[in-house]
């Protein structure tokens, strides 16, 4: 398995972390959540943290998003920092719930980014009726949120994260609260939309199968401080469908994935 923590040199970088920490203050005395972060993110790629509750997952996706600060190292989204990525709207955000607006319509919530935007009505029209057939949801963009089931309104919540194009999608645990059947096929539909829109993802997981499912490569990250104990190549090399699931070569990824959280000599993330 290949553990490299950059892709390919001349590779344009959609996320660059350069000895990034994170430091927070509690009554007890400062907490490391965590510590020399050094990781590389290629346009179009997508890369799934993993690791135990608590290593920093999800504290990393936020520093990523502009919605926290790093105490220490450089952190760019496509040659900028984290603050101008995000003023420039360069990534969507997808999260565990799909905190859609109740009073709006599945078109009106997939519409809102782009009336911030002020998109001209018929082109953000145009784009919800793009969106609503990427995701399946043609037939229910009248509906609204409580008519819908959880996997449906999780698609809307994708959907609206893709409103203005972004380069770069970040998903904390998108299908953590959905059952196993309905997750499997927002996994497939995720890997469909990710290859069609050419986004880069960073994708927040406890799950091992979706993380190989869905990654060009796996972050396997150690328990707090958080640090990148390896990364594992993941690249199926065919096409990420339910035949997928069952062969022999993602069976020996999943149990890669497992041996190098459970701490196995794999390899290390800092060896090449």
């Amino acid at each position: 398995m290949s553990t490299a923590t950059a892709p390919a040199t001349g590779t344009e970088h959609a996320v660059r972390a350069a000895g990034v920490a994170k430091v927070f203050a509690s009554p007890g005395g400062e907490v490391t959540a965590l510590t020399g972060i050094d990781l590389e993110i290629a346009a179009g790629e997508f890369v799934s943290l993993i690791g135990p509750s608590g290593c920093g997952k999800s504290t990393l996706l936020r520093l990523i998003a502009d919605l926290d600060s790093p105490s220490a190292g450089e952190l760019t989204l496509y040659g900028k920092s984290a603050r101008r990525a995000r003023l420039d709207q360069d990534y969507g955000i997808a999260f565990q719930q799909a905190a859609l607006l109740p009073w709006r319509t599945v078109a009106a919530n997939i519409a809102l980014p782009l009336e911030l935007h002020k998109w001209p009505t018929a082109r953000r029209d145009a784009r919800v009726a793009e969106l609503a057939e990427l995701v399946g949801l043609t037939d229910f963009v009248d509906r609204y949120p409580d008519q819908l089931s959880g996997g449906m309104q999780q698609r809307v919540a994708i959907a609206r994260s893709l409103a203005v194009q972004p380069r770069l999608l970040l998903m904390d645990e998108p299908f953590g609260a959905l059952d196993e059947m309905t997750r499997e096929r927002l996994q497939s539909e995720l890997a469909r939309i990710a290859a069609e829109t050419g986004a880069a993802v960073v994708f927040v997981t406890h799950s091992i199968p979706e993380a190989v499912f869905l990654s060009d490569r796996v972050v396997v990250m150690s328990p707090r401080p958080g640090v990148i104990t390896d990364v594992i190549d993941t690249r199926p090399g065919r096409e990420r469908d339910d035949e997928l699931r069952e062969s022999p070569e993602f069976f020996a990824r999943v149990t890669a994935v497992r041996e190098a959280l459970h701490g196995a000599p794999v390899h290390r993330a800092n060896e090449r």
